[in-house]
């Protein structure tokens, strides 16, 4: 039996082996014959027979058809190509080649068009001889700086597209003949080189994402050696690049490179001097925190369309998109000092830094969880729901167009004194305009009087308005007692935005002002509605704090022992609107003091609840951290002194610890064994290309049954050490999995658990970790320790995950688009494979459903796009993105469908096959068959004949059939396993095999119970049952 294994196995071994040589050689033909098709285009273009006059006369040059041909020049795409390049052919253009050349400039090409539009400009280059010269000036003028000092957003965005399709477009230009002279790109690049550029940060990203595309696309120019077949390096070589240029590219690349290494270690170095600063004296000098305010302003500008706010975060993505164009120069980016707990200095709303002043070395995060952090940070902004008249931010625009209309009538005026004077000139005409004059007159009363009807009408109108408008907000504040919730109170500060006026504001606050006493619970949400407003309506937290302050200075003033519970709720109002900055801290400190100075009765009372409510958040702020702990330091001081009694006292000491926990014994750097240390060394610092051999062996003479699980946990840290080096801990694996197997499944199935474990956290900084976790995955399926199942299930496992529970805006926030990445990035490893068989059609169904994931998202950042642009270019450059949900659930059906043909069609195949196979069933004579104790059987054949047959009838019928075919084409779509070739289903149920005989024998004598038998047909029901709701899940995304 296990010889058969054995060679079954061994066969498909074979089979598999010759089949992924096969597509190698599928492949390298087609990459061959695009190859020999660029040759011959570039050889026509360089020596370009073009027509004469005479035939050129015989082409349509109609005004009519020419202006056509140039509208469609403006659209270029991959469908239309063959008939533009047929108008191209029947029109002579050559008196329209500016207008043409101006149409193909402002065309706005996808990476998917940019062969079609090579295609017409080889055509039209070939044909006219001013074309070339005009279209490199005209292609160049994208990357002359627009002369506006301040662009908007999108013109932004649209511009670095621009530049970006500009620069593949002029290469493939290049690459086919039609631009001869590559000192063109020397000119871009010293540009996007630039020094004056890094002092922009937007600019510097973008420069940074074109550079490394560049430098992807455009090898040759630096001289880097060719990743492709012998082909490409011939077609490349014939490029007449000289040393010379390769020489001013590659010093043009690596100056800027060190440009860009050095600003960000310049930077990092200013955070991590700002940090020590903070933890020594508590505050920044001016001079620091100018310059560091600048620079937050500046990363903020820069990434305000992503969902976080931190200039550290912002810091992170120009650092990748710089490793990016390490990665395709072939260097190694610099290694910026590890900073797990380095404190990002930050002002305002992004103040999160640990207190200064304090002893212990721990950093302590500003808010006790993410919820808290979420509740008082993350507010919902306004401008994204209510239109900004509504909001009073068109005052201005009205202050404008009034101060326009007091110019309008002066104007007026001057031309109606100009006509008088002229109808002074003109006395024949007197009798006339008399006249006229009159019946204006005449009119003009009617007019007054129709215009006092209509505005006493709308007077009516707008008393009626006013008293709805009344009616609503006085049931809109009756709600505010009931918001007990965030999204409560987020819903009704919205609804109150369409009822913003002076006097609702002014109503709102004196509802919010008189909050019950008891109703303590109340005042963070109401707090959270102020702060709300306060963005975008400054007069209701002013005015809010004034009566609180007005109400505070009465109580104190008053000495009186009475109204504890109206002084409690004015004081942790305060002490929320400062934990939502809205209240100064400068106010706070100064209530503090004025109970301080009275240390007495209801004063220690109302001084405890301040610490309780905003005392921790003013400790732990960096700009409040120094006067925070003198204050309480005084409070433990007067303690002390005074002789308070047991419930004060103890009041006083929770007050104290809560902002003020005990200090505990500074971290003991952890100590790792001498054999733990040299494999961390292996794997973190001598790991490189050319050592990979000799780490092996070393690793293969570790006494495994010690180090196994601490292996297996340094495997799983690739994120610690470099991006770039994670194929090396994959070949590592696949070296080791040869002596110990059970290690490499293991790393599997960690590599599995750590994705979905990051899918359930959510957490911005296992982020790097998770990037490096599906690249490592990817490179396991590279070196065949994954099948295709595993990555499909992981790529739909992350765009699925946390859509059907409560959790998806913490899971999956509507703004956020790193599992985007995350499935770039596993493509960008290991999807080029997927281009073959059944692989290939689930890669095109996954893409479908990536499709609608992403226009889920709504406008994606611009680095994603860009990403994105190159995994479609890549992967399938064919495929056509989509711009609605409702174009990519109809390709989805569509899809579906013709799946759902192919594997029917399959799967009659299969069964004809197999009934041609199967033998005729051969019966056991009921005299000869004995029974089980010895004795024969009466009618047995007829028996256990029948009833094998009831089965086999059951299992191939009509009913069973479509269920198995529904079976295999859940399981297909679903788990993604790759079905059974043909050949394949040869070799398991070839007929003549021994294995299948006996199998068959024991089919025949076994005796079937009817009850298990309905049993598994009623699993099998359910099974299917809950695959179908599984399928209906995926359509309904």
């Amino acid at each position: 039996m296990d010889h058969h294994d054995d060679e079954s196995r061994a066969a498909s071994g074979d089979h598999h082996g010759k089949q992924d040589d096969e597509e190698a050689v599928a492949r390298f033909e087609e990459m061959k014959k695009l190859m020999e098709a660029k040759i011959a285009l570039r050889r026509s273009n360089l020596n370009p027979e073009r027509p004469d006059s005479g035939f050129l006369r015989t082409l349509d040059s109609s005004i009519k058809r020419n202006t056509a041909v140039i509208k469609k020049l403006k659209q270029i795409n991959e469908e239309q190509r063959e008939v533009l390049m047929e108008d191209v052919r029947n029109v002579n253009l050559s008196k329209f080649v500016s207008e043409a050349v101006t149409a193909i400039c402002d065309a706005k090409l996808r990476s998917s068009d940019i062969q079609a539009a090579v295609q017409i400009c080889s055509l039209l280059h070939q044909r006219y001889k001013d074309f070339s010269p005009s279209l490199v000036q005209g292609l160049l003028k994208v990357y002359v700086p627009s002369k506006s000092v301040e662009d908007l957003d999108a013109d932004k965005n649209s511009r670095a597209m621009k530049k970006r399709s500009t620069l593949k477009l002029l290469l493939e230009l290049y690459f086919v003949g039609v631009i001869e002279d590559c000192s063109i790109f020397i000119s871009v690049i010293k540009d996007l080189v630039s020094s004056e550029h890094l002092k922009d940060r937007d600019a510097t990203q973008t420069n940074l994402t074109l550079l490394a595309s560049f430098a992807r696309q455009g090898r040759v120019f630096l001289g880097l050696p060719f990743s492709g077949h012998e082909i490409q390096e011939e077609f490349f070589r014939g490029l007449n690049i000289t040393p010379e240029q390769r020489k001013i590219f590659r010093k043009s690349f690596h100056a800027y490179y060190d440009a860009v290494s050095e600003l960000l270690q310049s930077e990092h170095a200013m955070e991590q001097e700002n940090a020590k600063i903070l933890n020594a004296k508590g505050e920044l000098s001016d001079e620091n925190a100018s310059s560091y305010e600048k620079l937050r302003k500046s990363y903020d500008h820069l990434y305000r369309n992503v969902s976080s706010r931190n200039a550290s975060e912002v810091l992170t993505i120009l650092c990748f998109l710089f490793h990016r164009l390490a990665e395709a120069l072939d260097m190694q980016p610099p290694v910026m000092p590890e900073d797990a707990h380095t404190t990002r200095v930050t002002s305002g709303e992004d103040a999160s830094s640990p207190a200064a002043g304090k002893d212990s070395s721990v950093p302590e995060a500003l808010w006790d969880d993410e919820d808290t952090r979420a509740f008082y940070e993350s507010l919902p902004d306004l401008r994204a729901f209510v239109p900004g008249v509504l909001l009073g931010e068109a005052e201005g625009k009205a202050n404008e167009q009034s101060v326009n209309t007091q110019e309008q009538p002066a104007e007026s005026t001057l031309e109606a004194d100009q006509g008088q004077q002229e109808t002074n000139e003109i006395p024949g005409e007197s009798g006339i305009l008399n006249d006229s004059k009159n019946l204006d007159k005449g009119k003009e009363k009617e007019d007054k009087d129709n215009f006092k009807d209509a505005e006493k009408k709308g007077e009516n109108e707008k008393e009626k308005l006013k008293g709805v408008e009344v009616t609503n907000l006085d049931a809109l504040l009756q709600r505010l007692s009931g918001c007990v919730s965030r999204d409560l109170i987020d819903q009704l500060t919205v609804e109150f935005c369409y009822l913003n006026s002076k006097s609702s504001r002014k109503k709102l606050v004196r509802a919010l002002f008189n909050v019950p006493r008891t109703s303590l619970e109340l005042l963070p949400y109401y707090s959270r509605m102020v702060a709300t407003l306060s963005t975008c309506m400054k007069d209701v937290s002013s005015m809010l704090l004034q009566m609180l302050e007005e109400e505070f200075n009465f109580l104190i003033n008053k000495k009186d022992q009475m109204n504890i519970e109206t002084k409690v709720r004015n004081i942790r109002f305060l002490g929320e609107l400062c934990k939502f900055r809205v209240a100064p801290a400068g106010l706070v400190f100064s209530c503090l003091k004025a109970c301080l100075d009275e240390f007495t009765h209801h004063n220690i009372d109302v001084a405890c609840n301040l610490l309780e409510t905003c005392g921790r958040f003013l400790y732990r702020s960096p700009e409040t951290t120094v006067r925070m702990a003198n204050m309480l330091e005084i409070l433990m001081r007067l303690k002390n002194v005074k002789n308070l009694d047991p419930r004060h006292s103890t009041l006083v000491e929770n007050a104290y610890y809560l902002c003020k926990p005990p200090e505990r014994s500074a971290r003991v750097s952890k100590i790792r064994p001498p054999l733990h240390q040299y494999i961390r060394k292996l794997l973190f610092s001598d790991l490189d290309k050319s050592s990979i051999e000799r780490v092996l062996r070393q690793l293969r003479k570790l006494p495994w049954s010690e180090c196994e699980d601490y292996l297996l946990k340094c495997f799983l840290k690739v994120h610690r050490g470099k991006y770039g080096q994670i194929h090396l801990i994959a070949s590592l694996t696949a070296g080791l999995s040869r002596y110990h197997d059970e290690f490499a499944v293991a790393v599997v199935d960690e590599v599995l658990d750590e994705i979905r474990v990051g899918l359930e956290l959510n957490d911005y900084g296992m982020q790097q970790r998770r990037i490096a976790h599906m690249r490592f995955l990817g490179e396991l399926y590279n070196y065949e320790h994954v099948d295709s199942s595993v990555i499909f299930e992981t790529l739909y496992l992350i765009v699925v995950f946390g859509h059907d529970t409560a959790e998806r805006d913490v899971l999956d926030p509507p703004e956020d688009c790193f599992r985007i990445r995350m499935v770039i990035t596993l493509l960008e490893t290991c999807g080029h494979y997927f281009d073959r068989g059944s692989s290939r059609r689930k890669l095109d169904r996954f893409l479908l459903h990536f499709q609608r994931y992403i226009l889920s998202k709504g406008s994606l950042p611009l680095d994603v796009e860009f990403d994105l642009q190159d995994l479609f270019a890549d992967l399938r450059p064919n495929m056509i993105r989509y711009s609605s949900a409702e174009e990519v659930n109809a390709a989805l059906v569509e899809h579906e469908a013709n799946e759902r043909h192919v594997s029917e069609k399959s799967h009659s195949e299969r069964r004809e096959r197999r009934s041609n196979y199967e033998k005729p069933p051969v019966r056991i004579p009921s005299n000869n068959a004995p029974s089980a104790n010895g004795q024969r059987l009466v009618n047995g054949d007829d028996e256990n004949g029948g009833l094998h047959e009831d089965v086999l009838d059951s299992d191939t019928g009509s009913g069973g059939s479509s269920t198995i075919d529904h079976d295999d084409e859940m399981d297909e779509e679903i788990h993604g396993d790759d079905g059974d070739t043909d050949e394949d289903y040869d070799d398991r149920d070839a007929p003549g095999s021994d294995e299948d005989n006996e199998f068959r024998i024991r089919q025949k004598v076994a005796n079937v119970d009817l009850e298990e038998a309905a049993s598994f047909e009623q699993e099998l029901r359910a099974v299917m049952q809950a695959r179908f709701w599984i399928t209906s899940f995926f359509f309904n995304i």
